[in-house]
C-alpha cells in the first residue's frame, strides 16, 4: 500500500489487506503452537524490513469484543506492558485518525515511536483495523525514542460463531536502525506470540472491565461519540523511512529479560 501522498484507505484497500491476510504465496511458517501461527516474508536481503503475519483462534471471545479491545485506548493502558503512551492527534473521517503511540523495545535496544493514520471498516461480520505512517509538524521525532515507520500494519477479525473468532495480524515495519540478527529471529520466535496471547487475555477480561468503564462509550462504532478535532490531509505527509536517522544497534548482545516470560508458554485455548 505504497503511496506518495497521504490518502484515507478505501475498500480497495481494504480488500486487499484482507487478501493478503489469507495469502500463503510467499510466506515461511516459522513458529506453530498454543494456538498461535506465525509466517515471515523477507524482503530487501538481509535488512530487518521483513512481513510478518500472526493468526490465532480465539475460543471463547466474539468478533466484536475483539474488535473492541483493539480500539479501546483507555483499555489498552490496562494490558499492554510495552506501551509507553498513546494518543489520538485529530480525526480525517468518520472511519480514520491520526494518533501516536510508543513502545518499549527488547532492552538495551531504544525504544520506538511511530505517528500513524489508521483506518477501520466493517466488512459483514468481520473487521478491519490497519494503519500506516504519517508526518504531523506538530509530532518530529523525539530525541529520546527512534521514530520508527509503518509501512502498513493492520489487523483482520473474522467471526467463527457467536462466540468464537480468528485474529490475524500482518505488519511491515521498518525500526529505523541496523539491528542485530537476534531480534528480527526474537520477534517472531517469542515477541509476537507472546504479544497474540496478551491480547486474547484482554479479551477475556474486557467485558467485565468495560461495563465499569463507560460501557456505551465505543466511538469507533459510534463517530458521533468522537470528541477528536478534525484535521486535514493537507497537514499529513508520507513518513519515508530513508528521512529519520538511521541508528546503528547491530552490535548489540542479547539479554534475557526473564520476568514476563512466566506465562509465555501458556495456551490461549
Amino acid at each position: 500500500m505504497a503511496k506518495e501522498t497521504v490518502q484515507v484507505p478505501d475498500d480497495g484497500d481494504f480488500r486487499s489487506f484482507r487478501e493478503e491476510c489469507h495469502s500463503e504465496s510467499g510466506w515461511s511458517l516459522k513458529h506453530d503452537g498454543s494456538g498461535i501461527r506465525v509466517w515471515v516474508q523477507m524482503t530487501e536481503g538481509d535488512r530487518a524490513l521483513h512481513r510478518i503475519k500472526c493468526r490465532m483462534f480465539c475460543k471463547d471471545v466474539c468478533s466484536e469484543t475483539l474488535y473492541d479491545v483493539l480500539h479501546d485506548a483507555e483499555y489498552r493502558k490496562k494490558w499492554d506492558e510495552n506501551m509507553i503512551e498513546t494518543f489520538d492527534i485529530g480525526k480525517l473521517t468518520v472511519n480514520a485518525d491520526v494518533g501516536y503511540y510508543a513502545w518499549r523495545c527488547p532492552k538495551p535496544l531504544k525504544n520506538r515511536d511511530v505517528v500513524t493514520l489508521r483506518s477501520w471498516l466493517p466488512m459483514g461480520s468481520d473487521y478491519i483495523i490497519m494503519n500506516y505512517s504519517v508526518k504531523h509538524s506538530k509530532y518530529p521525532p523525539r530525541k529520546e525514542r527512534v521514530r520508527a515507520v509503518s509501512v502498513q500494519t493492520g489487523y483482520l477479525v473474522e467471526t467463527n460463531s457467536a462466540n468464537s473468532s480468528t485474529l490475524t495480524y500482518l505488519a511491515q515495519v521498518d525500526p529505523k536502525g541496523s539491528l542485530p540478527k537476534w531480534v528480527v529471529n526474537q520477534s517472531w520466535q517469542r515477541l509476537a506470540p507472546k504479544a497474540m496471547k496478551k491480547i486474547y487475555k484482554a479479551c477475556l477480561k474486557y467485558p467485565e472491565w468495560k461495563h465499569m468503564h463507560a460501557p456505551a462509550y465505543k466511538p469507533w462504532l459510534h463517530p458521533e461519540q468522537s470528541q477528536l478535532l478534525a484535521i486535514q490531509l493537507s497537514e499529513l505527509a508520507i513518513q519515508h523511512a530513508d528521512s529519520l536517522e538511521n541508528i546503528d544497534e547491530s552490535g548489540i548482545p542479547e539479554t534475557r529479560d526473564d520476568k514476563a516470560d512466566a506465562s509465555d508458554e501458556d495456551s490461549v485455548n
